[in-house]
This record gives C-alpha cells, structure tokens and sequence, in this order.
C-alpha cells in the first residue's frame, strides 16, 4: 500500500486497533501499535523498525524500538482477540499447521541455530517458528505462533537471559508445539473444523493420536514409506495350550508401503477430481480413497496403550484411517499421500479439496513474509519477537478484512499484490 491508500483507510485502521490492541494498558502503547501496523503495509523493502520509521510522518525510531524490543504488554491477548475476531470472518473449513524459518546471521537472535531452513531448502542457520492458520479457499489468517526453540538453547543460560526467554520455556518438539498452540486456542473456546498439516506432521503417529485424543478430525500428509495393512486384514493368535501367557494376536502378513499399496489398485481405480480454480484454469488430478489399518511399531503401541487404558487389554486390531493417494497425469506411479480419520462417506472431492487446502499457508506466507515483513525483525529477544509477530498477524489480519468487505473487491481495492494463486497443492 501507497501512503494514499494507507490514509484513506486510517479510521477503519483506528476502529481495528482500538479492538484487537484493547488489552494493552496504556493509550501511548495503542498508538504506537496503529503506527507499526501502517509502516508493516506501507510499500518499501524493508520492514525494520530504522526503515518504517523513515517513512511514516509521525514514526520516531526510538519509541517504536521500545514499544517492541523492551515494553512488557502482553502479546497474547492481543492474538486472542485476532483469532476470536478473524474465525467467524473467514468461516474456515480446516486450521493448517505449518512452520516457517527465517535465516539469521551470528548466533545470538532467540532461537537461532544450524537447521533446516524451508526458506533455503537446506541447512542453515535461522529461526522456526510454527503456526496455526485458520483457512478456507477465499480467505486465512494465521491464528496462533510458537517460536522453536532448538535442544542447544535449553541449557545456554548466557543466550537465554541476553535474549530475555523465560524460565518455564524449554525445548519442544514442533509437533507438540502445534499442539501447544492448538490448546491454547481450545481455552479462547476456539475449535477446529478439521487440520491440516503437511508429512512433517502428519508422519507423526504421536501428532495422529494427540489429534484423535483431543477429538479433532484431521486430513494430513505422510510419505510414501510409511506402511499399513489392507482395512480387511485382521489379526489372528494361535490356539492357546494352557501354559504360560496366551499368545498375543499379531497379523500374519507383513504391512506394506502406502506407494506400493496405491499403486497396485492400478490407474484405472483412480479417479478424476477438481478441487479449485487456479491461476491457470482448474485444478485437477486423479486420486483414490481407501479404508486401511496404520501398521509400525510407534502406531500398535499407542493403539495398545489406548485400548488397556479403556478396556483393560487390546485385541491386537490396528487402528483405522482413510488413505488418499494421488497419481497425476503423465506420472509412472502415484505420487503424493494423506491420511484422514474423516467419516468413511466423506465424499472424494470433499477430502482432495481439505489435503490441498494447505496452498492457502504459502500466501500467507507471502503476504506475512514479503510485504509485511515477518522476517525483517532485527532484534534479538524473545519479547521483542513476540511482539513483532503479533503486529504483523495484526497487519494481515486488518488486511484480510479489508479484502473481505463487499466494497474491497474493486480495482483499486487493498488487494496485495501477494495474493496471486499459487499452483504448489
């Protein structure tokens, strides 16, 4: 946005952050979070707090450097009042988890160390940080963060008390991360249609079953390797002599790839299936749905673990979810997979439209990253962060309003440039 269009929509603007910044005691803090979030869509490189300040008429550097870096006010309610403001907006079909990496030089940023960075494609040093976004096909905002905070950085007490991480946080997993994040939203009585995640997750059979225990529907992706049995197959024990422990049901065949097991119900059981209007016309691939047992060692513990829990013993029967396989055109076998633990009459298109709904995630990524400025924040501690990624889901948020009004959908609306369709799902 040009410096016209950021004035034309300042009362709005004003209506916005008397709302969402409602928690943040002082009025001089409330005004200094309406200048942020103007300098984050103002047009211009670069989004540090240096940069926006040069920009805005009434920015002073200073001020807004202490308003991020070193002032106490409480981000989180102000990512309630977003999530509680933005879920009715969009009407999401599914929240999508995901994380984000922001590679940093030195050592010193909250967070940073060598690891795989999806910005670069490789090992890096960076930042994680993983979200969760509310989506539908016209609309998502990111609901809730949890930036990752790498095993080196749970007992390297100089980086943590330079960088300000508090005592209670340590290391965590991204996937309990997720679900970190998920509860939290639970408490704001904020409850997913269904989530969507990509394999880093969704290979996870702990991430599956937390999913299930908190009973929220999931359609997430898994690789190709991960094995399971035929839904018929059913475990069998021998005849039990008298002595000694009765031997334990176990099923007989060996489970088997996913890849392998798609691709032997052979092309012609694929069937065809538009999800979307892309940016190039329709979307459209040739998918199979099929009912199958999750095989491995981590999923038959965790079904036994449940069914002693509940029952007192387990009868050895794996547990049950929906495999979508996908074979493209022109493709020699199928090439990408989801679980789902969906209604078995789920209809196909239903299901091929929630495992892509994830390209919603890469626009917002976009828009968060290249023209708000997600990964522009030059300072180091893990307020200042916080605070600086509240903002900005501030600024995406009062833009995604902007775009979903009625009269926004003009010419010379407040649609960004970013919000082009991307072909990646």
């Amino acid at each position: 946005m040009d410096a016209h269009e950021v004035n034309r929509v300042r009362a709005s603007l004003a209506l916005f952050v008397a709302d969402v910044f409602a928690s943040v005691p002082r009025k001089d803090q409330r005004a200094k979070s309406d200048c942020y979030l103007r300098g984050l869509m103002m047009d211009g490189r670069r989004k540090s707090i240096q940069a926006m300040a040069s920009r805005l008429p009434d920015g002073n550097e200073q001020n807004l450097q202490q308003f991020v870096n070193q002032s106490t006010w409480d981000p989180v309610p102000v990512r309630r009042r977003i999530a509680e403001r933005m879920v009715p907006r969009i009407g999401p079909d599914a929240w999508a988890v995901d994380d984000v990496s922001f590679p940093k030089d030195g050592r010193m940023s909250v967070g940073v160390a060598p690891q795989y960075c999806g910005a670069l494609g490789k090992q890096a040093n960076c930042q994680v940080a993983v979200s969760v976004h509310a989506v539908s096909d016209t609309a998502s905002c990111p609901l809730n963060w949890r930036l990752f905070l790498p095993k080196e950085w749970a007992e390297d007490t100089v980086r943590r008390r330079r960088t300000a991480v508090p005592k209670d946080v340590g290391h965590r997993e991204k996937w309990r991360l997720a679900l970190d994040a998920l509860d939290e939203l639970a408490t704001w009585q904020l409850v997913p249609p269904v989530v969507v995640a990509d394999a880093g997750y969704g290979q996870n059979a702990d991430f599956r079953a937390a999913l299930a225990e908190r009973e929220i529907r999931y359609v997430v992706g898994i690789r190709g390797d991960l094995t399971v049995q035929p839904r018929d197959a059913l475990p069998d024990a021998p005849a039990w002599s008298g002595n000694g422990r009765r031997p334990v049901p176990r099923y007989r065949q060996p489970p088997v790839p996913v890849a392998e097991l798609a691709a032997a119900a052979g092309r012609e059981a694929f069937s065809e299936v538009t999800w979307r209007e892309g940016s190039r016309g329709p979307m459209t691939s040739r998918f199979l749905a099929v009912q199958v047992r999750l095989a491995g060692v981590r999923p038959r513990r965790l079904a036994q673990q449940a069914a002693v829990a509940e029952h007192g013993r387990w009868d050895g029967v794996l547990p049950q979810a929906r495999l979508l396989a996908e074979w493209p055109d022109g493709e020699d076998q199928p090439t990408r997979f989801w679980l789902s633990d969906l209604p078995d009459d789920t209809p196909i298109p239903d299901l091929v439209r929630l495992a892509k709904i994830r390209w919603r995630i890469e626009h917002d990524y976009r828009e968060l990253k290249h023209g708000l400025g997600l990964d522009h924040f030059e300072g180091r501690s893990w307020p200042g962060w916080h605070h600086h990624a509240t903002l900005v889901t501030a600024a995406h948020a009062f833009l995604t309003e902007q775009r979903l009004t009625p009269k926004a959908d003009t010419a010379d609306s407040l649609i960004t440039r970013s919000s082009t369709s991307f072909r990646t799902c």
